[in-house]
C-alpha cells in the first residue's frame, strides 16, 4: 500500500523504521524543520529527519504543512493512506478530506488522549498501557481505532524503558492494519482521560505529594525531562533516581538520614538515590554526600515549584 509518513520524535523514528521495512515503505516522510537544541542551541533535524534519509526516503519539513509547497509534495506521492506517528502538528483540513489518515498513539483510547500519554500512564500508576491505531479526525486523538494491544507497565519500568517495548509495539500494530485493514470502532466518550503536556510544575517534587507518587513521577520523566526539587535560591536539584522510604523527615524538607538523602513527604519520605546538582552532572547521592556539598544543597525547606 502506497504511504507517506508524518512524524517527528524518537518514537516517530522507531515506528518509521518498521513501516519502510514492510510492504508499505512511505513514498514520502513529512516531519519538522531543524530547530536549535541542548545548552550550546546548535541546529539540529528531528529524528525522523535523521532516519528517513538513513533510509533513503524522500523527506519534506515544511514551516506551514497546509500551505500550497507542502500540499503539492503530498499530492505528488499519491499516498493510499497516511500514517501519522507523534508529528506534534495539528492535521487539519484540506488533508484530513484528502487521503485516509490513520495515527498510532501509545495509549488504551479513551484512556490518555493528548501529548503525554506514556508519562501520564506512569504518573498515575497505571499497571497497563499499550498502542492503539486509530483515524486522524479534527477532535483530539478521538477518531475510531482499528487495533489496540495493550503493554504492561513493570514496577522499575522508567519512560526510556517503556517507550521502547511501545515504540515496537507500535511499528507492528501500524503494519498489521495496514495488512489486514480490520474494521474501525468507536471510543467509548465516558472513558475519556487526557493526558497533558508535561509542565515544570509536573516535573517538581514536594511534601504536598505521597511518596510512591513522587517515585512514579522520577520514572516517568526520566530520562528526557527529568524531575527535580526546588532549591530557596530559585535553582533546583535534579532527582534521576529515588525510592520509597519508611523513616523520614517533616514533609517538605530535604535532610539526610544518616549517610542518605530524603524528601519529606505526606504520608513518609522518598530517598534521593541520584541526584543532577546545580551545573553538575548526575551522580550518585551517596558518592556526592561523601564529598561534603554545601549544607544548603543538602538540609533545606523545598521552595515552592
Amino acid at each position: 500500500m502506497r504511504t507517506v509518513y508524518f512524524g517527528t520524535s524518537t518514537f516517530a523514528a522507531v515506528v518509521l523504521e518498521r513501516l519502510a521495512g514492510s510492504p508499505h515503505r512511505p513514498a514520502l516522510v513529512v516531519t519538522r524543520p531543524d530547530r536549535p537544541k541542548g545548552r550550546g542551541r546548535h541546529v539540529s533535524p528531528p529524528p525522523v529527519a535523521i532516519r528517513a534519509r538513513e533510509l533513503g526516503l524522500d523527506v519534506i519539513q515544511p514551516e506551514q504543512l497546509h500551505e500550497p509547497p507542502a500540499l503539492d509534495r503530498i499530492a505528488a506521492a499519491e499516498p493510499e493512506v497516511a500514517c501519522v506517528c507523534a508529528y506534534g502538528v495539528l492535521i487539519k483540513e484540506p488533508l484530513l478530506s484528502a487521503y485516509e489518515m490513520i495515527n498510532v498513539h501509545p495509549s488504551l483510547l479513551p484512556r490518555w488522549r493528548g501529548a503525554a500519554p506514556v508519562e501520564r500512564a506512569m504518573m498515575a500508576g497505571d499497571e497497563t498501557t499499550g498502542v492503539s491505531i486509530m483515524r486522524v479526525t479534527e477532535g483530539l486523538d478521538s477518531g475510531a481505532v482499528s487495533v489496540q494491544e495493550p503493554e504492561p507497565i513493570r514496577p522499575d519500568d522508567d519512560y526510556g524503558t517503556l517507550a521502547e517495548r511501545l515504540e515496537r509495539l507500535g511499528g507492528d500494530l501500524l503494519v498489521r492494519a495496514l495488512d489486514e485493514r480490520p474494521p474501525y470502532v468507536e471510543q467509548d466518550e465516558s472513558q475519556v482521560t487526557y493526558a497533558h503536556k508535561i509542565t515544570a510544575a509536573d516535573r517538581a517534587l514536594d511534601g504536598t505529594r505521597g511518596a510512591a507518587e513522587l517515585e512514579r513521577t522520577v520514572r516517568a520523566l526520566r530520562p528526557h525531562i527529568g524531575a527535580r526539587i526546588a532549591l530557596p535560591d530559585g535553582d533546583f536539584l535534579g532527582v534521576v533516581d529515588a525510592r520509597v522510604a519508611e523513616d523520614g523527615v517533616e514533609a517538605g524538607r530535604v535532610a539526610p538520614v544518616g549517610d542518605r538523602l530524603v524528601l519529606g513527604t505526606a504520608d513518609g519520605a522518598l530517598e534521593l538515590l541520584q541526584i543532577r546538582p546545580p551545573g553538575a552532572r548526575p551522580m550518585a547521592t551517596a558518592d556526592w554526600l561523601r564529598g561534603r556539598p554545601d549544607a544548603r544543597l543538602t538540609d533545606f525547606v523545598v521552595a515552592a515549584g
